[in-house]
């Protein structure tokens, strides 16, 4: 079974709240919800937020969407992974996403797992050390047995904030795998850290979405190309 885990909260630095900002009328972490539901290799989905009454908005906005949610620590994001695996396993590999990426693509998640499971890897990402996707297409997916282990071993404080470090730092313990493209579109920003960005989803969705609400990473592409509102 693969379990896809998204992490999400409210108290974002930069912008608070954009987890459940308005996009088309819809919250954010909806749209994204929406996107990822198209994944085909996915088979459970668990959107994993904090024990903190401040997140009790996204708690219940994921119930309405009939999304299982676990809680947990809100800094120890790690700790909040291996709760959510624990929870809703057992599970062979675990796919980790973030909420502040609406534009998620399903074809390139499903990419990413299918290189997990072919490879026979400890570890997957589209995020190597040369980037060549956009800022927004982030995906990482973990044998269940890694994330116990830096569960367990794992005491670096980033590490427990980010979830995968104490995976990848150690190659010498754990086998990675990485996926890259061409061309090169590592300049593109289309996660949601900055008002800007929220307003460039925002003109994603309301021009594509009317159209084909499966649109893909490809017609993104080509709006940006095209558009004064483009992030880049």
């Amino acid at each position: 079974m693969i379990l896809g885990v998204l992490q999400a909260r409210m108290s974002s630095s930069r912008l608070p709240g954009k987890v459940l900002a308005p996009v088309l009328g819809a919250p954010m972490i909806a749209r994204q919800i929406e996107r990822l539901r198209r994944c085909r290799r996915i088979d459970r989905l668990v959107v994993a937020t904090s024990d903190q009454p401040g997140d009790d908005p996204v708690a219940e906005t994921c119930r309405t969407l009939g999304v299982d949610v676990h809680r947990g620590a809100l800094d120890d994001v790690l700790d909040r992974f291996h709760g959510a695996l624990r929870a809703f396993g057992p599970a062979e590999a675990v796919v980790r996403m973030t909420a502040d990426c609406p534009l998620a693509d399903p074809a390139l998640i499903d990419r990413v797992i299918a290189t997990f499971l072919d490879g026979g890897y400890d570890y997957v990402s589209n995020t190597p050390a040369v980037r060549t996707f956009p800022h927004g297409l982030d995906v990482e997916v973990m044998r269940a047995e890694a994330l116990e282990t830096a569960w367990r071993e794992g005491h670096d404080p980033y590490e427990r904030e980010h979830v995968t470090p104490f995976i990848y730092r150690r190659p010498e313990r754990f086998s990675l795998g990485f996926v890259s493209d061409a061309p090169n579109l590592a300049h593109l920003r289309w996660t949601v850290d900055l008002p800007e960005d929220l307003d460039f989803v925002r003109h994603v969705y309301e021009t594509l979405y009317p159209g084909d609400p499966a649109f893909t990473s490809a017609d993104v592409v080509a709006l940006a190309r095209n558009s004064s509102g483009a992030a880049a």
